[in-house]
């Protein structure tokens, strides 16, 4: 086959694809800067200590986090074979999204704007 077919483009694509195991959400309704909050706090830690403390923060990114979290952890465990207890958050973040515009009715006829923005939040794991 010729050097640029697309079989063989895909096939060297798939080579250097990445088989950390991962979750990803997308248009999840909190912003970037509230998912990072979170992920921040995660970030590196092993997968133990990551869902304590995503169960006990108080902010709404925390439980949607969570759901992603366990959803890479079953990844891990079921796709890749990976043991659960030498498990670590490799990298983890938030992306903007799509921003839904919304229309605020103000004083003497004026309107503001509100807008409610989205993300797309990304999980990555690894072994230790």
């Amino acid at each position: 086959m010729a050097r640029g077919h697309r079989s063989q483009i895909k096939r060297e694509r798939n080579a250097q694809k990445d088989s950390r195991p991962s979750a990803k959400l997308s248009y999840a309704r909190v912003s970037v800067q509230k998912a990072c909050f979170v992920l921040d706090a995660i970030r590196g830690k092993n997968v133990q200590t990551a869902l304590s403390i995503l169960a006990y923060s108080p902010r709404y990114a925390a439980s949607i986090i969570k759901k992603l979290l366990e959803s890479a952890i079953a990844n891990a465990e079921n796709n890749n074979g990976m043991n659960v207890d030498k498990l670590y958050v490799a990298e983890c973040y938030a992306n903007k999204g799509p921003t839904m515009k919304r229309i605020r009715p103000r004083a003497q006829g004026r309107a503001y704007r509100i807008e409610k923005r989205m993300s797309h939040i990304t999980v990555v794991l690894d072994e230790r």
